[in-house]
C-alpha cells in the first residue's frame, strides 16, 4: 500500500543519515518520489503529500544547508 510505503521511506529516513542526505537532494517532490520508485517505495506525490499533512511535516527545505524536516525517528 502507497501509504505504507511512504512511512517505510520517512522511518528509513529517521534512521539513516545516508538516506536523509540521499532525500535531500531533490529539488521538487515529483524527482522525490521518482527516487523512491527506483528504490522500491511505491507512492504518489499526492500520498507523499497527505502522509505529511497528517503529520504536521513540510516538504520543503530548510537551513544551511538545506535539508528537510520531515524524517521520522
Amino acid at each position: 500500500m502507497a501509504r505504507d510505503d511512504v512511512e517505510r521511506l520517512l522511518i528509513a529516513g529517521g534512521e539513516d543519515k545516508h538516506i536523509r542526505a540521499k532525500y535531500d537532494a531533490p529539488a521538487t517532490m515529483d524527482e522525490f518520489v521518482e527516487m523512491a520508485a527506483v528504490d522500491g517505495y511505491m507512492f504518489t506525490p499526492e500520498e507523499l503529500d497527505a502522509v505529511l499533512k497528517e503529520s504536521g511535516d513540510v516538504f520543503e527545505k530548510n537551513g544551511n544547508p538545506p535539508k528537510r524536516s520531515i524524517w521520522w525517528a
